[in-house]
């Protein structure tokens, strides 16, 4: 599909990894369960790479409009009604969903995709869940034959929309073999982290590491400001040492002119949050600073950020006059 694979090749056999790549160009009949701001376009890059698609909303209208403005694009593809029928005789169902209960309610139980699965296809959840929900979906994709995947992802509305996103792993090699020639349609990178879970557990940690930086990247900007110096010459000054990040440039100049529409939104941020602070309690550490930056978080969705970009964070402080 014409991106380079940043698989872990150490942690594939090497009948597995050839398997992998002989996939690679093969099409495949595929169902995607949830056509959100992320969904939707990562369901519309299969399409485009030649995967036979048919995709699934719990709102019809959005799956309507999905299958609607691909085929303005000359891309074919189809819709269901329910996960059942959208599932029905694929080779590998794919997920973005919200959170636990609703990757529940659309997986698991007697109307649930897992069950209607054929046996030997590969389930593939790109919903931030859980690490447990990641197990618990492994063991029962097992009973059932089907090969599973937990396979949350990195990069936001922007990277879905340009197959730039990243993705960390979880599950068997062969699950793996059987994903990601699949997944390759819209990642730029793509690491087999360890076994069932260990991609969710993965993803709790990235979304602590952004907290972390947003944190410290309001601060630095509100300083900026305060202090009356030209705020991109500091960006011009600052981002090409140790202070650099995707956050620093991508998101200071949109934070010094208060624009927050840019996707992952914090009601989002903060189920994550809430994840990776369950996670830590579970193991046996604390996260204060993950625990601090939520409580800001929260200030800033009781301003009416809810829906803004993570990158809101700052609105947690007060604006500079000069």
């Amino acid at each position: 599909m014409g991106r380079t694979l940043f698989a872990d090749k150490d942690c594939l056999g090497q009948r597995d990894w050839a398997s992998l790549r002989a996939m690679d160009t093969e099409p495949r009949k595929v169902a995607f369960l949830g056509l959100g701001v992320m969904g939707g376009p990562m369901a519309g890059h299969l399409a485009s790479a030649g995967h036979k698609v048919i995709g699934y909303n719990r709102t019809a209208a959005k799956s309507s409009k999905w299958r609607e403005n691909l085929a303005q694009r000359g891309v074919d593809v189809s819709t269901a009604a329910t996960p059942v029928e959208a599932v029905a005789d694929c080779d590998v169902v794919l997920a973005c969903l919200g959170n636990d209960e609703d990757v529940r309610s659309v997986l698991l139980g007697d109307a649930g995709a897992l069950e209607a699965m054929k046996r030997g296809a590969t389930l593939v959840d790109h919903t931030t869940v859980s690490p447990a929900l990641a197990r618990e979906l492994a063991e029962a994709a097992s009973a059932h034959g089907v090969m599973f995947v937990d396979a949350p992802v990195s990069g936001g509305q922007a990277g879905a929309q340009n197959g730039k996103l990243a993705i960390m792993c979880g599950g068997s090699d062969e699950a793996m073999a059987a994903a990601t020639p699949v997944m390759e349609a819209y990642a730029a990178r793509i690491v087999h982290v360890g076994d069932a879970g260990a991609g969710q557990a993965c993803k709790a940690v990235n979304q602590v590491c952004i907290a972390g930086v947003l944190a410290g990247l309001s601060e630095g900007v509100r300083l900026a400001q305060a202090t009356g110096v030209d705020t991109d010459k500091v960006l011009e000054a600052i981002s090409g040492g140790a202070a650099q990040s995707w956050q620093m440039e991508n998101r200071w100049p949109t934070m010094v002119k208060g624009e927050f529409d840019f996707g992952f939104a914090i009601d989002w941020m903060r189920k994550d949050l809430a994840i990776a602070m369950a996670e830590g309690k579970d193991v046996g550490i604390s996260l204060p600073v993950t625990a601090l930056v939520d409580q800001f978080y929260a200030q800033v969705q009781a301003q009416g950020g809810a829906r803004q970009d993570t990158s809101a964070l700052i609105r947690h402080l007060p604006e500079v006059s000069r």
